[in-house]
């Protein structure tokens, strides 16, 4: 820079001493931990800078970061701070600079920050820079009870990088970051799930989970053999207040302490999404709180981040503790009542892809079906699962859909249950009509493992082709005692790590929802407005509604 004799440089690992000596002196009681500005500083989804004299490490006096997944449409500011001695030389603005134009580079077409409310400066730099307020999060620093006004700017057009940044105008360099840190446990979330039969309400702060509250009407559906949307709704309508009473209390929080609500806005069951939706919104404007309208399937991989002191982090199927952090990219198979989906979550937050899913019946529907068949009680699942422990799993090769080499083709990652449900009823009808006894127990016991083949095979083929040796399960299927034995068999043969979360946590639930609203705050994403409504069929790609 012109006079001043500082240059702007990408920061390496050689710099993280340096820079956690100002991190630590500039952000007394909140500074992030060594072991995560590394982790930082390797992500390919972050690109960070450095102010210095030269080329030695120690010579550091500022430094900022930006989080942009390459490709994607949004990037976040993550941090950017300048030593005191090094202030008003325009050092703040040049490191703003060059990281806009980096999103550029990687093809951000917006770009979004918090800054603390009491930080004028740091708001008139940014304003001079096109970034506008767009909503505000009350007492987002926790620490200090400061608000956060949340700015986003458009990128300029991609330029090749400068080597010497323009001079700045005088102005005091800007001290921010994002919500995320290590002192600091995160944002209160209060989330809300209502998109089929359980009403769920879930409290976390971070990713630590505080209430996790359920309210089921399955006996309600039981006599009709399935869930009927009207019953559901109803049911939504009377138990989310108690429901929500009871989180609060477990959670020994009052409900105006909350940073915000985040809900389910689909997919699922139309009428009782709207409930939970109506509900999110009456609280979010009451208590004047921002509000995340989120995606219901990736809020069951979002579960998995949650821990608590009597839930661990993470079981493999066999019960081995996996507490480590989940590490992306991975593979999830999400099998419930309503959805069988293969996705590759690369960014939970930023970028999820559908490889596939049911072309018609999802798994849990088909154990409904399939139990109904035998003659067993509603719900399916637990049913076959526990008449399959006497059974013999070979007695019977009853189908696997969609696997012959020519539906691999279109449908490589896709499932179809609807064929090996009829294919069931068909031979239990032919052993009645000539008179035989049908061996429930090894007709349940083949059924699950063609469901449980079909299932793992897929999503261990995926993990091989994408290269990602990791594997998540989700939903409430994954309680199938076989499903996980087999799915840790599998994954152990491959060499892929096998995550599942506590089961507790695989049905629907609010505090998967909460999770993930969480993850979205912490990552500088902008509240939803209240314009969003509730969506059946929203794709899982679309991880939250703006509007």
């Amino acid at each position: 820079m012109s006079g001043s004799g500082w240059h702007l440089r990408p920061a390496s690992v050689a710099d993280l001493d340096a820079i956690m000596a100002l991190e630590s002196s500039i952000f007394v009681g909140d500074a992030w931990s060594t072991a995560s500005m590394r982790s930082e500083l390797l992500s390919q989804y972050s690109w960070y800078l450095v102010a210095a004299r030269s080329e030695t490490p120690d010579d550091v006096a500022g430094y900022a970061g930006l989080r942009a997944p390459t490709g994607g449409s949004d990037a976040d500011i993550q941090t950017i701070a300048v030593a005191p001695a090094a202030r008003r030389q325009g050092l703040g603005r040049a490191l703003m600079v060059e990281l806009m134009a980096e999103a550029s580079r990687r093809g951000a077409t917006e770009v979004f920050l918090d800054v603390r409310a009491d930080n004028p400066a740091a708001q008139t730099l940014y304003r001079s820079l096109g970034f506008e307020e767009v909503s505000v999060r009350a007492h987002y620093y926790q620490t200090d009870n400061v608000d956060a006004i949340v700015m986003r700017a458009q990128p300029p057009v991609a330029q090749p990088p400068v080597a010497q940044p323009p001079v700045a105008q005088p102005a005091e360099a800007p001290v921010y970051r994002s919500g995320r840190s290590e002192t600091e446990p995160g944002p209160l979330v209060l989330g809300i799930e209502t998109s089929c039969d359980e009403t769920g309400i879930g409290i976390v702060r971070g990713t630590r989970l505080l209430a996790n509250t359920i309210a089921s009407s399955m006996e309600e559906h039981a006599r009709f053999g399935g869930v009927v949307p009207e019953v559901a709704a109803r049911a939504h309508l009377e138990a989310l207040v108690p429901a929500l009473q009871t989180a609060v209390t477990d959670a020994g929080i009052r409900l105006s302490d909350v940073d915000a609500i985040a809900v389910t806005s689909g997919p699922g069951l139309a009428g009782a999404l709207m409930v939970g939706v109506a509900a999110a919104k009456a609280l979010a404007i009451s208590l004047g709180k921002p509000i995340y309208a989120v995606n219901h399937l990736v809020g069951h991989i979002g579960a998995d981040l949650l821990h608590a002191p009597d839930l661990p982090h993470g079981t493999d199927a066999l019960g081995a503790d996996t507490r480590h952090p989940l590490e992306l990219p991975t593979v999830a198979l999400l099998v419930s009542g309503g959805h069988t989906s293969l996705l590759l979550v690369r960014d939970l937050v930023s970028d999820v892809e559908l490889l596939g899913e049911t072309i018609d019946d999802a798994a849990g529907e088909a154990f409904d079906k399939v139990a109904r068949i035998l003659g067993l009680p509603y719900p399916g699942g637990p049913q076959i699962d526990r008449v399959a422990a006497s059974g013999n799993p070979k007695a019977i090769r009853f189908p696997r859909g969609l696997s012959l080499p020519k539906d691999m083709a279109k449908h490589r990652y896709d499932f179809s249950f609807s064929g090996l449900k009829t294919a069931v009823a068909r031979w239990v009808e032919a052993r009645q009509d000539r008179g035989e006894p049908v061996p429930i127990a090894d007709v349940a016991a083949s059924f699950r493992e063609a469901v449980v083949d079909i299932l793992v095979s897929k999503a261990i083929a995926a993990c091989q082709a994408f290269g990602v040796p990791r594997l998540l399960l989700g939903g409430g299927v994954i309680a199938n005692a076989r499903l996980r034995q087999v799915a840790q068999e599998r994954a152990s043969a491959a060499g892929v790590v096998l995550r599942v979360p506590p089961l507790s946590l695989c049905t629907d639930n609010g505090a998967m929802i909460a999770a993930l609203g969480s993850q979205l705050i912490m990552a500088g994403r902008q509240p939803s407005t209240l314009e969003f409504g509730a969506d059946s069929t929203l794709p899982v790609t679309e991880i939250q509604v703006l509007r």
